[in-house]
């Protein structure tokens, strides 16, 4: 069931939103050849509770950490830890602010230090991919809508689109309906209203779309081992246009 969101609602998701853009925004400045993972977490998790929020991921189905931290060939649901990241590396960092009850999503790619073009085209393929997807966030269009135009513009790029996970609704819950695949036809799917509230998170491969779990039953990797990257915002449907909440 869709539950639809009023301005007030939505005022609020995008405080924590912002609260959240502020939060990579310093992460951005901790990624270099040296830091780990688990030191990033440790950092997001405190920044949160400073600022009167929590990592709304953390304890959700067992999930144990307050980020995931997905270097180079694992697509999402890394578990953070002790590794140092090194020059050339990519990773992605991805959390839910809780703020006042109201949650908020995001993962930014980053890559640590001077990384490969192969590397670079794929980061800039990957969030190009995003916005893609975000013009198609109007009222009136489907969800279908978005995952094609994501779908489509990926392919002609020459990268597979991860399909076992999908953007989603979100208000006082992590993950609401509608689910918002990033492949498919267009014209498909629930219709985009007004006061919806949506996360669109593409993951591109440079190889294959297929990926396996580790044994924790969280971290997905590529199946063939090569890198991918995943880009997210929240965003809520108005009749102006989509309305991004994380971004400053």
């Amino acid at each position: 069931m869709i539950r639809l969101k009023n301005k007030d609602e939505i005022s609020l998701m995008r405080e924590s939103g912002i609260l959240l853009a502020e939060c990579h925004q310093q992460v951005s400045k901790l990624i270099k050849p040296g830091i780990s993972t688990i030191e990033i977490d440790t950092f997001v998790e405190k920044y949160l509770q400073d600022h009167g929020a929590t990592p709304e991921q953390k304890g959700f189905q067992g999930y144990p950490f307050a980020t995931c931290g997905s270097v180079n060939d694992v697509i999402c649901h890394g578990f953070p830890n002790e590794t140092p990241l090194k020059e050339g590396d990519i990773v992605t960092i991805d959390f839910v602010v809780n703020l006042n009850g109201w949650l908020a999503d995001s993962a930014w790619s980053y890559s640590v230090g001077n990384i490969s073009e192969d590397a670079q085209k794929l980061l800039d393929t990957t969030l190009e991919a995003l916005h893609v997807g975000i013009k198609q966030a109007q009222v009136g269009n489907r969800v279908g809508d978005i995952s094609h135009a994501i779908q489509t513009f990926s392919e002609l790029k020459k990268y597979s689109v991860v399909k076992e996970f999908a953007g989603h609704g979100i208000g006082k819950k992590m993950h609401e309906d509608p689910f918002i695949p990033h492949f498919g036809p267009s014209d498909q799917g629930a219709y985009l209203e007004e006061g919806m509230v949506i996360t669109i998170e593409p993951m591109l491969n440079i190889g294959a779309p297929y990926c396996k779990l580790d044994d924790d039953g969280w971290t997905a990797r590529t199946l063939d081992g090569s890198l991918s990257t995943q880009y997210e915002h929240t965003l809520a449907i108005t009749k102006n246009g989509p309305f991004i909440l994380t971004e400053l």
